[in-house]
């Protein structure tokens, strides 16, 4: 099951989004349990990357793993203003950087890193395929 919750933003369409993840973590060899999808401002999720991970900075998404053996399950804490200065960036529309940072952070819950080069290139070659799907 997946939770939806806006903070400070306007709610954005994520009808779809339940269909897909239950396709990308059955593809990837799990089972999706209880997800939470928090999407809020800049300055809201500064204050949970700052509280939580004592990291203060902007970033597009936090992931809190709650995942035990093959259940995925976590929460994911998105901020929509740079979810829309990457679109901006990268010359692409808002709804496909939104799917972008949702796939990357279920894939992080599905065990994969984006520490190193490799784990990187896997990560991106993964979020391509599953944004195909779309």
């Amino acid at each position: 099951m997946i939770n939806f919750q806006f903070v400070d933003v306007t709610p954005t369409e994520l009808n779809h989004v339940q269909e897909w993840f239950e396709q990308v973590v059955e593809n990837e060899g799990k089972i999706l349990a209880d997800l939470s999808i928090v999407i809020g401002s800049d300055e809201w999720l500064l204050e949970k990357n700052i509280e939580f991970l004592d990291h203060d900075y902007y970033t597009d998404i936090i992931t809190f793993d709650y995942c035990v053996g093959d259940t995925v399950s976590g929460d994911l804490l998105i901020s929509l203003d740079r979810i829309i200065d990457n679109a901006n960036e990268f010359n692409v529309s808002r709804e496909t950087e939104l799917n972008r940072v949702l796939v990357h952070g279920l894939l992080h819950l599905c065990g994969y890193g984006d520490k190193s080069s490799k784990e990187i290139e896997i990560m991106r070659k993964k979020e391509d395929y599953y944004l195909s799907l779309l």
